[in-house]
């Protein structure tokens, strides 16, 4: 059966087989122009890799050089992050600074009563002003969820409200001023004031200013004053004693010079015959001079107490010397105590200082403006912080006008000082060599992946992935007959190893002597000959990075980039020479450039070429086709007619 040939359904001479053996044969210059592409676009992605590698440490190079490198930045640290902490600009000398916290800087926050979830809100135009600033809208009524909504989209950064749950089925409406300080209160008038009385949020109240002062109060050194003031703290406030103080420094008294004595009239003389002769002059001994003994300086702080109507007296805290007027408060629950102040009095025993007082006022915080809080959850307030004792006060937490180019902030209240230390940024530092270190030994990494055909290299690389592995294997030895890197990486390695000149080029001239090296784990000790330590990867030994970044930081930055002719622009250093080195690969028109545009230019032509054999086999293929279509055609054409004579024959000579 296997013999059984069908004519137009199979061939007999098995042509379709035939066909394909011919065109394999013919096909194997377009396959290997094809395994050409894909091994160019296989090595035009590796130039490209190492591109981004040398890229990579170009950049973490020019980091440690350029005009944002670390080595010019500082860092603030504080004895006590939850109590005050800071940043710096580069140009913030270092200094220590001591602060203490005594008041942060709050917003109002009022709380309503709780209320029904399905309280409604009436309509009308709600206004809310915090400081100067006013927000207003209207609201045509609805639930407190809809209000809240409606008065979140018209806030901005001045008032927020939010609803807290705080018992079931219930819910409390929080409104908030968004801005902190003393003068920035927040008041509701119109349906707002309404709302807020409804609520149980606010009640209306007058202002409880009372001034006890007009203009100002000199008191000179030596001698005192005082204030009458008759005022008893209503139950209920949080009362406060106001005063501004400015002092003024008198010049120490000069020392007296001695008594000139009596004074003497000139002695006479006469003259004869032309000889003159003078009378001895006359003479008044003087007593020895003592100078009088200078008057004890007296500096006292302690000028300010209260006296109360039982005849006790308490101090109040220490002022500091200030040219202009400086505000201070004092809380009356704490000092006064319930009892009734009688007046204020300046002590002025200072032999040098003039104190001047105004603006002395008492109030309750909470009762400034047309409302009185009912259920405050934080009042406005500003922040007090002490600098080396010079209390300020300032709207915001955060104080950029202290401290040249320091901005603290305080976060918490404490009655002990916190240190704040202004230094280099030595942890940006370690970071910037680090990622230097780091990118350093990956662009090395490909590089010996690529010029070696040496498996034990992959097996090195403990930090890479199974995935990376397997593509890192398919790389091995692909540029193994290319020159450039090889170069490039012996250029590096000679860099890395070289000595440069610093301010401490006796304890500070090598990389490994910041714990930077091939070898700088072992230190140089025995253990046998160790291949990938030949490879040119660098290790860090951070216990003697840390020691130099704590006390060579100077040495360093010229170790990594300086100028030996005395310019500003660095001329030699690890860092600049690194990027010296890798500059020509990656520039405009640099060396990968030119890898990558000849590889883009080989792969189109290898392109086009497979292309043209496409076409080229496929017009072979056909013609094959049509000529052993015709051979059989003839073949069977024979058939017929051997056929045709064999029954010819059997018909014409039986």
């Amino acid at each position: 059966m296997s013999d059984i040939f069908v004519p137009g359904i199979s061939s007999r001479f098995n042509t379709q087989q035939m066909v394909e053996g011919l065109m394999n044969i013919e096909r194997i210059p377009r396959d290997r122009a094809e395994r050409n592409v894909e091994r160019l676009s296989n090595e035009r992605e590796y130039w490209q890799d190492v591109g981004r590698r040398i890229t990579a440490l170009r950049d973490s190079s020019r980091q440690l050089f350029g005009f944002q490198n670390p080595f010019s930045d500082r860092a603030v640290r504080s004895s006590d992050d939850m109590v005050i902490t800071g940043t710096a600009v580069r140009e913030a000398p270092e200094q220590e600074r001591s602060f203490t916290v005594r008041q942060l800087a709050q917003s109002d926050r009022f709380l309503s009563q709780p209320l029904d979830v399905d309280f409604q809100v009436e309509a009308g135009t709600f206004r809310f002003t915090v400081g100067d600033e006013e927000v207003s809208f209207d609201f045509r009524g609805g639930t407190l969820r809809e209000f809240t909504d409606a008065l979140n989209r018209r806030g901005g950064d001045l008032v927020r409200a939010s609803l807290i749950t705080v018992r079931p089925g219930t819910t409390s409406l929080l409104i908030e001023s968004r801005v902190t300080g003393e003068e920035n209160r927040l008041n509701f008038s119109g349906a707002a004031l309404t709302l807020g009385e409804q609520t149980g949020m606010v009640a209306r109240a007058n202002d409880s200013r009372r001034n006890f002062s007009d203009g100002i109060l000199s008191v000179n050194a030596g001698s005192s004053s005082e204030i009458p003031i008759n005022f008893q703290a209503p139950p209920g406030g949080n009362w406060i004693l106001q005063l501004d103080v400015s002092t003024a420094l008198r010049p120490e008294a000069a020392i007296p010079s001695p008594p000139p004595g009596p004074s003497i009239p000139q002695a006479g003389s006469i003259s004869h015959g032309g000889i003159v002769i003078q009378n001895y002059p006359s003479t008044v001994p003087l007593p020895p001079w003592t100078p009088p003994q200078q008057p004890q300086r007296v500096d006292n702080m302690g000028v300010l107490s209260i006296s109360f109507s039982d005849g006790t007296r308490q101090e109040l805290p220490l002022i500091s010397d200030s040219a202009g007027f400086n505000a201070y408060r004092f809380d009356l629950s704490v000092f006064a105590q319930g009892r009734t102040i009688v007046s204020l009095n300046v002590t002025n025993n200072n032999t040098h200082r003039d104190i001047s007082l105004q603006n002395v006022q008492i109030f309750d915080p909470a009762a400034l403006g047309g409302v009185r809080p009912l259920n405050a959850v934080s009042t406005a307030q500003d922040a007090i912080v002490a600098m080396e004792g010079i209390e300020v006060r300032r709207p915001t937490n955060e104080i950029d006008d202290l401290v040249p180019g320091v901005t603290i902030t305080a976060r918490g209240v404490s009655d002990r000082p916190v240190r704040l230390f202004v230094e280099p940024d030595r942890e940006g530092v370690k970071t910037a060599i680090i990622n230097f270190v780091g990118n350093y030994n990956r662009l090395m990494a490909e590089i010996n992946i690529l010029t070696r055909n040496d498996p034990r290299i992959l097996d090195e690389l403990t930090y890479l992935t199974r995935d990376e592995r397997e593509e890192m294997r398919q790389r091995l030895g692909a540029f193994s007959g290319d020159t450039t890197l090889n170069q490039l990486r012996n250029s590096l390695m000679r860099i890395v190893s070289s000595p440069f000149p610093t301010s401490d080029e006796q304890n500070l001239a090598l990389l490994a002597q910041i714990g930077i090296g091939t070898d700088v784990r072992r230190g140089g000790a025995g253990g046998g000959f160790d291949a990938s330590r030949m490879r040119g990867y660098l290790e860090i030994d951070e216990r003697v990075l840390d020691a130099a970044i704590a006390n060579q930081l100077p040495a360093m930055r010229q170790l990594f980039a300086s100028n030996t002719l005395g310019e500003i622009l660095p001329n030699t250093g690890v860092a600049f020479l690194v990027d010296s080195q890798l500059r020509p690969f990656v520039e405009t028109g640099g060396i990968i450039s030119q890898k990558t545009s000849n590889m883009n230019s080989r792969i189109a032509q290898e392109t086009r070429r497979v292309e043209t054999m496409d076409r080229q086999l496929a017009i072979r293929e056909a013609d094959l086709r049509r000529q052993y279509s015709m051979m059989e055609s003839a073949f069977e054409r024979m058939e017929r007619m051997s056929t045709s004579l064999d029954r010819f024959s059997q018909q014409n000579f039986r």
